[in-house]
């Protein structure tokens, strides 16, 4: 696969990737998702403050929490907003904790480590998102002599999803 010789910051933030979770069930420990309760109707956009739904599909395990999160914000393992489970995706490495709430943010956290040009987003007065998710990342996720340690650990993290 050619990696892209451009990554393009087009301002996502945390929030746009919270829709759907992948964690660790409590019960039997392999992926479950947390997603929300009531689908969203074709008016209205999802709610990230509407009620979640946590469901594994190999031991059948359902739990409803309220409305309301909390992001994740430590260092070490990294949880749901949700629940407080563990992500599914996340690894550790030697400089921390790698981790994404569903395939899709892991994407974008692996076409910006593997691009050799990075564009910032443009600068928007207007927006109210200051601070994008990859201008968020940890200066060790953004540097260079680190890219093939984090690609190597996405690849570990993409890997749990085919078992």
């Amino acid at each position: 696969m050619l990696s892209p010789q451009r990554f393009r910051d087009a301002r996502h933030t945390k929030y746009d990737f919270v829709d759907h979770v992948l964690v660790r069930c409590p019960k039997c420990t392999s992926i479950a998702h947390v997603i929300p309760a009531a689908p969203a109707t074709e008016d209205e956009a999802p709610s990230m403050f509407a009620q979640r739904r946590l469901v594994c599909r190999a031991c059948g395990l359902t739990r409803h929490a309220a409305g309301g999160l909390r992001l994740f914000r430590g260092t070490g393992e990294a949880v749901d907003p949700y629940f407080g489970l563990p992500l599914w995706l996340q690894s550790e490495t030697r400089h921390g904790w790698l981790w994404a709430y569903n395939p899709e943010h892991l994407d974008l956290i692996r076409q910006f480590v593997q691009a050799p040009l990075r564009e910032r987003a443009p600068r928007d007065t207007k927006a109210r998102k200051k601070m994008t998710l990859i201008a968020r990342l940890p200066t060790w996720i953004k540097s260079a002599k680190n890219r093939a340690e984090v690609l190597r650990a996405i690849e570990r993290i993409q890997a749990s999803l085919a078992n």
